[in-house]
């Protein structure tokens, strides 16, 4: 081949080595033999992964565990574990763990270390998320499907940002009992009430503790039952409380209010947004829709919406989206806001991955359940979605909902942590009216139309939560008053809408 051909031939592109700082290792781990206190004040998690090489990571990680026993580490209390560590053998044995102390230089500057070793583990995971995504692009033997690449892309690059990427190991029962503690703390600094998310109807609180960070609770009813509007009282009662608690100085971390992620498949944001001014205002949603307001009543309106205007609560009108798009948006809500709560109304509304055509809807539904309940724990947030039952209930003289009532029920009740169903009596009851006694009435009519009314009065704007379904504790039903009118639910002993947050 010609010489000038040669030169206009591009370059190959040279091998480049892994983002890597084996000497920063060495020093950071030399002083933290040092000196423990070191590790102590950390600018960052550091873990074991985030170590390039392996020899470092574990004695990195043996370092935190005789820490975590409460032991003085140093070359010679690490000598025992490592006397038979063939890589180690390869670095000069265990004189290696003697040279790591030898000159010190470590302590000089051991949180900058510690933030390079960091920084390092992040780009080769990206490394690692840009090379698995060009292999994915370039592979076109099976079907292409670029969309979902994409969402496994973004799902990819959130874990490096979030730092899980290197984190992604079984962690030691240690760092869970520490993360367990930190709960039960939190529920005792309550005052014993929660040690989740409020949903802001004490009642409700007491019986199920809060709403727990990764879990995925089910909200089932027939139409006509409350769940959309239960659904938005607590999403509401969340983010007032977040907002609330920020006015008042309160760390976020602290706080059992949540910004809220609001994907609402059958209403729209704008009618959302009217049930919660209606909520707010007390003027009912039907005459707003309709315009049938005094002046006091609009300035009772404009005085909600300034209120209102801060509060962190997103909603996301988009129809039919499927269950990896929701995750995709979910996402992104948690890293632009960090997002604290989601609800998703409703999960027979999403849709599945689209690759399952000669599947039947039940295998769909229980691809949509098993996502959401990786949404909440991809996120570690929880997860309402609300669900349809089945008209099973219809047909039964007991009207009160069971497991079973949930359609396409198996993988559902599977996947959720809880099961709640909302359940208003008065509805049916409604329908047994019989007609008013008249002066033509004969006194078996009246007696039926006097127990009528006598259990009217027992039902009217009353609502029921049963608790179907708890993995963190007893089974049960709580009574709230509903407000039809302003579609608001509140505790019951008060009899008026409750106030937000925690009594």
């Amino acid at each position: 081949m010609p010489e000038e051909a040669l030169l206009l031939r591009p370059a190959e592109p040279a091998i480049r080595a892994l983002p890597a700082n084996i000497e920063a290792e060495a020093a950071f781990l030399g002083a933290a033999l040092i000196d423990n206190r070191v590790i102590e004040e950390l600018p960052v998690a550091l873990h074991h992964s985030h170590f390039f090489e392996p020899v470092h990571a574990r004695i990195y990680e043996r370092i935190l565990q005789l820490l975590d026993r409460k032991a003085v580490v140093t070359p010679v209390t690490l000598r025992p574990y490592f006397e038979a560590d063939e890589a180690l053998k390869e670095l000069g044995g265990l004189t290696y763990l003697a040279r790591l102390t030898a000159d010190g230089q470590g302590l000089l500057a051991p949180r900058e270390l510690a933030e390079q070793i960091y920084d390092l583990a992040l780009l080769r995971e990206l490394v690692s998320v840009g090379r698995n995504l060009v292999e994915g692009a370039l592979d076109t033997s099976e079907s292409v499907a670029p969309l979902e690449q994409i969402e496994r892309a973004e799902s990819a690059l959130y874990n490096v940002a979030e730092g899980a990427g290197a984190q992604s190991e079984a962690q030691s029962f240690s760092l869970a009992t520490r993360t367990a503690i930190t709960a039960i703390e939190k529920a005792y600094n309550s005052g014993g009430h929660i040690s989740g998310k409020t949903t802001g109807l004490t009642s409700l609180n007491e019986k199920i503790g809060g709403l727990h960070d990764s879990d995925l609770i089910i909200l089932a009813g027939r139409p006509g039952m409350g769940k959309t509007s239960l659904a938005t009282n607590i999403a509401f009662n969340a983010a007032s409380r977040l907002l609330r608690d920020r006015n008042d100085g309160i760390a976020e971390d602290k706080s059992v209010g949540a910004a809220t992620a609001f994907f609402s498949l059958e209403m729209s944001a704008d009618q959302l947004a009217t049930r919660i001014l209606a909520e707010q205002s007390g003027i009912s949603s039907e005459l707003l829709r309709m315009g049938k307001i005094t002046r006091e009543d609009f300035q009772k309106l404009s005085f909600a919406s300034q209120t209102l205007a801060e509060l962190p609560l997103y909603i996301d009108d988009t129809p039919a989206l499927t269950i990896a798009a929701l995750r995709a948006r979910a996402r992104r809500l948690k890293r632009r806001h960090n997002v604290g709560l989601i609800v998703v109304d409703y999960l027979q509304l999403l849709q599945g991955s689209g690759n399952r055509a000669n599947d039947n809807r039940v295998n769909e539904i229980s691809e949509i359940s098993r996502g959401l309940k990786t949404l909440a724990k991809e996120l570690s947030v929880p997860v309402i979605a609300l669900s349809q039952l089945s008209r099973a209930v219809e047909s039964r003289e007991d009207k009160r909902p069971m497991l079973s009532d949930l359609r396409e029920s198996g993988s559902i009740e599977q996947d959720a942590d809880m099961v709640w169903f909302i359940f208003r009596e008065e509805y049916y009851h409604n329908f047994t009216r019989p007609n008013a006694p008249s002066e033509h009435s004969t006194p078996a009519e009246s007696q039926k139309y006097d127990d009528w009314e006598q259990k009217h009065l027992q039902v009217v704007n009353k609502a029921a939560v049963i608790i179907a379904k708890q993995r963190h504790g007893s089974t049960g039903s709580v009574e709230l008053q509903f407000h039809s009118e302003i579609t608001k639910f509140s505790d019951l002993q008060e009899g008026s809408p409750a106030e937000y947050g925690i009594h």
